[in-house]
């Protein structure tokens, strides 16, 4: 996995799909792929009553990534620093190898460049100290990214909140 990690937090998130437009202006992607997507799921129960919830999905960056494997020019890679897997673009055939292996499908098909695209949790933002485009643009700050071992102390922030204010799942 990743050295980094990026959780949302479904309570907050008002499925606005700010991540999603901002990841897109970002990366330069027109109509069709999405790197990073929101996917409206229920209605679930919480507090007695029926509300709409949504999940987050973009790349996992596996520890052994299926499309690092299935790629045949090594156009996806990781990195040895932090584990983030990206497509080096100058190096994709295509192929379309690393779409059909993974099994999230967080390989996109980019139809105006043709070549594959995936969340490489931005990179270049991340090298220079900012964090990925996608945080950045959620207005209820759904979208907390830091390293894998902060990431739980978060989780338990957040329910704590949520235990005293009185807002568990039920």
């Amino acid at each position: 996995m990743s050295h980094y990690y990026l959780f949302h937090d479904e309570k907050k998130c008002i499925s606005c799909r700010a991540c999603q437009v901002q990841c897109k202006i970002n990366k330069g992607l027109g109509v069709g792929p999405k790197p990073n997507q929101v996917i409206d799921v229920g209605p679930v129960k919480m507090d007695g009553r029926p509300r709409a919830t949504y999940v987050f999905m973009s790349c996992f960056h596996c520890e052994k990534p299926w499309c690092l494997a299935a790629c045949p020019s090594g156009a996806i890679q990781k990195r040895s620093s932090d584990g983030i897997i990206f497509i080096d673009q100058e190096l994709c055939v295509g192929c379309k190898s690393c779409i059909i292996a993974c099994p999230w499908s967080a390989p996109q098909w980019d139809m105006n460049k043709e070549i594959a695209v995936k969340c490489d949790y931005c990179k270049d933002r991340i090298d220079t100290g900012l964090k990925p485009a996608c945080v950045t643009a959620c207005p209820t700050d759904c979208l907390i990214f830091d390293t894998a071992d902060h990431i739980p102390d978060a989780k338990r922030i957040r329910y704590a909140k949520d235990i005293f204010s009185g807002k568990t799942m039920k």
